[in-house]
């Protein structure tokens, strides 16, 4: 399980970067500062969020009966859900998309708890 999330984390960060460069170079031109501020803050917890995916895997590594890796999948998931909303309202301005951005926000706030939660029962 180890593996599974040092990788998973190493991809999200990679696709991080990528995303905030092709922000940087090439959207920041063509979209309203406010929506380029939204693309950011996607940005921004996505790779907060890869990064705690990659502790999530060192976590797993370290206690592997702990059950750290639903941390991990939650944080997948909020940044699928979280960055992912942020990312394609700020490209279309799709408004309706920022009602379900706050369901990525609890997927990462979970994550944080069940890790929280699962290192200390361990």
């Amino acid at each position: 399980m180890g593996r599974t999330f040092l990788m998973l984390g190493g991809v999200f960060g990679f696709l991080g970067v990528g995303i905030g460069a092709f922000a940087a170079h090439m959207l920041k031109p063509k979209l309203t500062p406010e929506l380029f501020d939204i693309f950011e803050v996607g940005v921004r917890y996505h790779m907060y969020h890869a990064l705690a995916i990659v502790a999530v895997g060192l976590a797993a590594a370290q206690w592997p009966e702990s059950g750290v890796g639903l941390a991990g999948w939650l944080f997948a998931a909020g940044i699928l859900v979280f960055s992912g909303s942020l990312y394609v309202l700020a490209i279309t301005g799709t408004k309706w998309l920022g009602a379900i951005t706050p369901i990525g926000g609890v997927a990462f706030m979970a994550g944080w708890v069940v890790l929280a939660w699962r290192v200390w029962r361990n």
